[in-house]
């Protein structure tokens, strides 16, 4: 006989939530925890691409070879910018999270296999062009018969056609972020860089500085295109071998895309500007190249990871016509980031020696060497909390569905500030082209923020102001008090006093920065514990 309050048993079971339920491929992801998760992605990723580029710098050093090898990334990374905007998957979750809502996903998977299949036919075509005519643009920076030139023309026909599989996987894995699973997207730059490394140890012997390049072309293949493939299927994507040019999806994906084939910014240019200039000095691009990388470690962690979490959500407050909440959320997000950038900036000012002499110097990487590249590693960290911004300020154009009006200012910007790189690399140096790299960001991140006011959808004066000088006091006061203790210290590049250094300077501007930011009633750790 049965009561009436009875229930079923097999009702009454709740799932058990596990402490790494969001690392499972099919999590839904707040954005919260998909900040979490990618910016764990981003740390290891970046622990990956350090061990790299000490294998680099302690295998081939700083110099004629090495400058190839940092150059023959351009061509490849030019074809994808000017065909694809560089952008696959941001254009993509746009589409597809409308779709999605229309509740109309089937017709969202024909648009992605049609779009799919005509960019492959394109970007083939014009790969193999570049194959073809890959002197042509070697001859910008080398001699295409000199010992560097030939390697780099090599190099850069090896690494071309990853970018076919970088923009299908892209395209593949808009698929799984609209339905908030970033867990392949969290893979897979770790495998990318993970073959770079295998390329380089198991066949530097018989190919030199090039096997490097198999290896990349090898990790985009299993990275970023199966893995994304892989994990697009898992989600129920069935791939359609059709074209047809006249369907809205291919029109609607070239409406938003062609702004960004057509346009260039100081994002995508800016390595490219600062090889061109240091590139009659031998070593210089290498170890402007080594700077560059070491800082968007940090850059990668705060900013990059937050704005590809940010992107879906973005997208999706936008979407439903919720103003005043994206406008929230986007100046929380970067009130948030230019915090954290700004405590980081400090810490990076006031280690940068002993930091890049530890991790590099060893091998054919000398102290010469791990000296300049300091140097220009102290002068990119001013701006890590630009560059962070300007990664959720674009991703808030885009998940409004603009492009054409970032694009047309960052072209702009690009124009007007290429002068200034030269005219300070004139002035002083390679050292000025570090500077004005920091001075091109600024303008290109004032003026998104600017023009996203202007068009009404994130209010400058929504910002965290309180905040932000909390931050850049606690930034200002550790740094000093860093600096100056470290003036009692071993100043000798020796290993082990590189290590004191890093362990007394770190305790030390931890020290002040958490007593700073405690006394100032500073919210950033509280932010930081509710998100862990």
């Amino acid at each position: 006989m049965s009561t009436g309050n009875s229930t079923n048993p097999k009702q009454s079971v709740v799932p058990r939530r596990t402490p790494f339920a969001f690392l499972r491929p099919s999590h839904a992801h707040t954005a919260a925890s998909a900040t979490i998760l990618l910016t764990l992605s981003a740390l290891l990723s970046r622990v990956i691409g350090l061990i790299r580029d000490q294998y680099i710098a302690w295998r081939f050093g700083a110099g004629h070879a090495t400058d190839a090898y940092n150059v023959a990334f351009y061509l490849p990374e030019w074809i994808n910018y000017l065909l694809v905007g560089g952008a696959a998957s941001i254009t993509f979750v746009t589409i597809l999270d409308r779709y999605r809502a229309q509740d109309n996903e089937a017709e969202g998977e024909r648009a992605l296999s049609i779009i799919l299949n005509t960019m492959t036919i394109v970007l083939g075509m014009a790969i193999l062009l570049a194959e073809i005519f890959t002197p042509l643009f070697t001859r910008i920076y080398f001699d295409p018969a000199s010992p560097e030139g030939l390697l780099c023309t090599r190099i850069t026909r090896i690494l071309l056609p990853a970018q076919l599989f970088f923009f299908s996987g892209g395209v593949l894995a808009s698929v799984l972020l609209v339905r908030k699973q970033f867990s392949f997207q969290a893979i897979a730059p770790l495998i990318y860089n993970l073959g770079i490394i295998f390329g380089g140890v198991l066949l530097a012997s018989r190919m030199g500085i090039a096997s490097l390049g198999v290896g990349a072309l090898v990790g985009a293949v299993a990275g970023p295109f199966l893995l994304n493939a892989w994990g697009a299927h898992r989600a129920g994507l069935r791939y359609r071998p059709i074209l047809d040019l006249k369907h809205p999806g291919l029109r609607e994906w070239v409406r938003l895309s062609l702004p960004l084939m057509l346009g260039v910014t100081i994002i995508t240019l800016d390595n490219q500007i600062l090889g061109y200039f240091a590139k009659h000095g031998a070593g210089d691009i290498s170890r402007l190249n080594y700077a560059k990388r070491l800082f968007t470690a940090p850059m990668a962690i705060i900013g990059q990871a937050a704005g590809a979490a940010s992107l879906p959500f973005f997208a999706s407050l936008f979407g439903q016509g919720r103003r005043e909440d994206f406008n929230r959320s986007v100046n929380r997000s970067v009130s948030r980031l230019i915090g954290f950038s700004l405590l980081g900036s400090a810490v990076m000012l006031a280690l940068a020696l002993p930091a890049v002499d530890l991790i590099f110097r060893r091998g054919s990487f000398h102290a010469a060497d791990a000296s300049s590249t300091a140097h220009y590693f102290a002068i990119f960290a001013v701006s890590l909390a630009l560059w962070t911004a300007q990664a959720i300020y674009a991703r808030a154009f885009y998940a409004a569905g603009e492009t054409f009006l970032p694009m047309l200012a960052g072209t702009i910007i690009t124009v007007i500030t290429i002068p200034i790189y030269w005219g300070l690399h004139q002035s002083f140096g390679v050292l000025g082209l570090a500077w004005a790299s920091n001075f091109a960001i600024l303008v290109h991140t004032a003026t998104l923020a600017i023009l996203l006011h202007r068009r009404r959808l994130v209010a400058l004066n929504g910002l965290d102001h309180p905040e932000l000088i909390r931050a850049a006091l606690a930034a200002a006061i550790s740094f000093v008090g860093t600096t100056l203790l470290l003036r009692f210290l071993p100043s000798a590049q020796t290993y082990r006093d590189d290590i004191l250094a890093l362990v007394v300077g770190g305790a030390a501007w931890a020290a002040l920065t958490l007593a700073t930011l405690r006394i100032t009633g500073s919210h950033l750790l509280q932010q930081l514990r509710s998100r862990i």
